[in-house]
């Protein structure tokens, strides 16, 4: 059984693993030892914070075989983005000219810097064992993360948004990032990825352009980036917009990936998930698959399982469920729809 789970320090050695193992774009999970173990560090003091109001809390979690002790994914959660360091996204808007003597009024697309997601939650930093793609396992190690959004609204922001990775090819070139960032920052994407991983977002505002970018002007293969998901973003992708996310007018600064948005109440797994007691009984006759979390802070566990969940206050589980989710008989549950 898989549980996801807050990471501990103890990670660190499969957590650089992951990162490794992790798609070029995905800036939040650094191949860098000393950078990770900082990202550790600072979830588990986010999680020990007592928190009234939203700030620059990074709630990290791992999704970790319970037998073998096989980490395979992780997720994280920013509580406030823009808090200490900007927030920065390209804005898509038409940039709208007129000429009265002619009679001709005309939108231009056009790329703008901005910090307009400021202040928002984000969830980054999704990434799963390449086995265990499209299986309720996905499921669980980024929908887990919105059952506990939904356990503690105080830690966050009414809104959430991710950006999902862009368009690259097989050998790491950004149609993209060549066009655009390619000229004010004389690096290659993936370098420039790895820095933005390791560094604040601050030297981004020091080199890009200031003035907005015209996207006709792009090569064609550049305009075809915009909003565009990588291959094997697409799951990340897909798997939020059934919970309710829905594009916007903004894309990420390196691979114009597109950038999702909800409003928590309207996130599936926040507004349809249910609380109940827990009950044991080692025989269960399931009619659907679910997920279900415990709603503590820093011990939180959440699980997929084969329930039978009708209207009553409690819901049955086996002992190994109780288990993996390290509460006893009688405690509380959340429990969603697979």
């Amino acid at each position: 059984m898989l549980a996801l789970r807050p990471v501990q320090l103890t990670d660190l050695p499969q957590l650089q693993q992951l990162a490794r193992d992790s798609l070029v774009g995905v800036t939040s999970l650094p191949d860098d030892i000393d950078h990770l173990r900082e990202k550790i560090l600072a979830s588990c003091a986010s999680f020990e914070a007592e928190v009234q109001t939203p700030g620059g809390e990074n709630y990290f979690f791992v999704l970790q075989d319970l037998e073998s002790g096989h980490l395979a994914g992780c997720s994280e959660i920013v509580a406030t983005t823009g808090c200490g360091e900007p927030f920065y996204s390209l804005r898509n808007r038409p940039f709208s000219s007129e000429s009265r003597e002619l009679n001709i009024q005309h939108g231009v697309p056009a790329l703008s810097l901005c910090q307009d997601l400021s202040g928002q939650t984000l969830l980054r930093g999704f990434h799963i064992d390449a086995s265990r793609v499209r299986t309720p396992q996905s499921e669980l190690l980024s929908r887990a993360r919105l059952m506990f959004i939904g356990a503690h609204p105080r830690r966050f922001a009414d809104s959430v948004i991710t950006e999902i990775v862009g368009f690259s090819s097989e050998d790491g070139q950004s149609p993209f990032w060549d066009a655009v960032g390619q000229h004010f920052f004389d690096l290659p994407y993936i370098e420039a990825e790895r820095l933005c991983g390791l560094r604040s977002r601050t030297f981004l505002a020091e080199l890009m352009p200031q003035y907005p970018i015209y996207v006709p002007m792009l090569p064609a293969a550049a305009q075809a980036c915009i909003g565009r998901v990588h291959p094997e973003g697409q799951e990340a992708f897909d798997i939020l917009e059934r919970e309710g996310f829905e594009t916007n007018n903004y894309v990420d600064i390196f691979d114009g990936g597109p950038t999702l948005h909800a409003r928590i109440a309207n996130i599936r797994s926040i507004a349809q998930s249910r609380l109940a007691i827990a009950r044991q009984r080692r025989q269960i006759d399931a009619t659907g698959r679910y997920l279900v979390s415990n709603d503590r802070l820093g011990n939180f566990r959440a699980i997929v399982a084969d329930l039978e969940v009708n209207g009553e206050s409690s819901v049955f589980l086996a002992p190994d469920m109780l288990a993996a989710l390290d509460i006893a008989e009688g405690d509380w549950i959340r429990v969603a729809s697979l």
